[in-house]
């Protein structure tokens, strides 16, 4: 279903945030970054939507064993969010190497498992609030440390946490299955 754009703007915030001619499209992206991690997507469950009743046991389960875990996808789908965040600020984005790239999980309990989409969420929620405000001319410019700018950035951020829900969403069904 297609949605009126002003309804876009206001859907997550509870705010009647009004595009600009310098920010609209910085609000149009930020919004489908925010849909991809908190729902109402177009395409089906966001990443909380998903991750919303599995447990810390399950997100370790690798019911396929040569694929990452659901805890491992989540970690690697936030050291994005944070290196982008960073390249924002002015920060060269780096070739993330495998272990910041895939991060250990480094503890294996509920709390850990709680505290980790904690992180997560609060980290997309402000990255997704400096895009908003990054300004629709600075779109074009290059990021720090790549070849390609900022506009190509966000909408791969987006791009990036929706392939790895789709890897969580399969990877759920059999955990879930077997508990």
């Amino acid at each position: 279903h297609f949605l009126h754009h002003s309804s876009i703007y206001s859907h997550h915030t509870g705010m009647a945030a009004k595009p600009t001619t310098s920010n609209a499209e910085c609000l149009r992206v930020g919004d489908q970054l925010r849909r991809a991690f908190e729902g109402s997507a177009w395409h089906g469950p966001s990443l909380r939507e998903l991750v919303s009743g599995v447990t810390a046991e399950q997100a370790i389960a690798r019911p396929l064993a040569v694929t990452h875990s659901i805890w491992e996808l989540m970690l690697h789908i936030e050291a994005w969010e944070v290196a982008a965040s960073d390249a924002i600020r002015g920060v060269a984005m780096p070739e993330l190497p495998p272990e910041q790239d895939w991060p250990a999980i480094a503890g294996r309990s509920a709390g850990a498992w709680s505290s980790l989409l904690e992180s997560i969420f609060s980290t997309n929620e402000e990255l997704v609030r400096a895009i908003e405000n990054f300004g629709d001319a600075r779109l074009g410019e290059i990021v720090p440390g790549r070849k390609y700018d900022f506009y190509h950035l966000f909408h791969g951020l987006a791009q990036h946490a929706l392939y790895h829900a789709g890897q969580i969403a399969l990877l759920k069904k059999p955990v879930q299955a077997s508990a």
